[in-house]
């Protein structure tokens, strides 16, 4: 088929061809907060990667990479959480994939959640970690965050596009807040 290219789940667009239809179409996106609960259940800690950007600054973010073609929310997920935090993760994904919350990207600066390449759904999960993640692909280093060292400041700078806004509402929701 034209514009296909054949990749680990099948076909998949071109990147000449996804950047076209980036342009024109929202795309769907997984996020997963890492989460490390205590034997209570409680929230612990919040786990996030640091990444370089493309200008050789640093920032925070999750978990979070496009659902393929053909690819259910749950091998998606598993694909990245794998992909950023390494086999020995141990990811806990629920039963039912019901996201934590829905964020939605827009390629326009402004308040909330921005992607400057695309319009994006992005379905967000909070997903306990049970094992050791270790940084994988773009990821120089992967922190744990108690709730309260999440929500210093300088700390919260260095998130960018939105994911502030998500750790925000995972420590509102299980009220770690403040």
């Amino acid at each position: 088929m034209a514009g296909l290219a054949s990749g680990d789940q099948g076909p998949w667009l071109t990147p000449y061809d996804l950047d076209e239809v980036r342009r024109k179409v929202p795309m769907v996106y997984v996020e997963a907060l890492p989460l490390r609960l205590g034997h209570d259940g409680e929230l612990e800690a919040v786990g996030m990667l640091l990444t370089a950007t493309e200008h050789g600054g640093l920032q925070r973010s999750f978990v979070s990479g496009r659902v393929l073609f053909h690819e259910t929310l749950r091998e998606a997920l598993t694909r990245h959480l794998v992909k950023d935090l390494g086999a020995m993760a141990f990811p806990r994904l629920p039963a039912s994939l019901q996201p934590f919350t829905v964020a939605q990207y827009f390629p326009t600066p402004g308040p909330g959640f921005h992607d400057p390449r695309q319009h994006s759904v992005a379905l967000v999960y909070a997903v306990p970690i049970d094992g050791e993640p270790t940084p994988q692909d773009d990821a120089l280093d992967f922190s744990w965050f108690t709730p309260a060292d999440a929500m210093d400041p300088l700390l919260l700078e260095e998130m960018v596009d939105g994911h502030a806004q998500l750790l925000t509402h995972l420590l509102a929701t299980v009220g770690r807040l403040g």
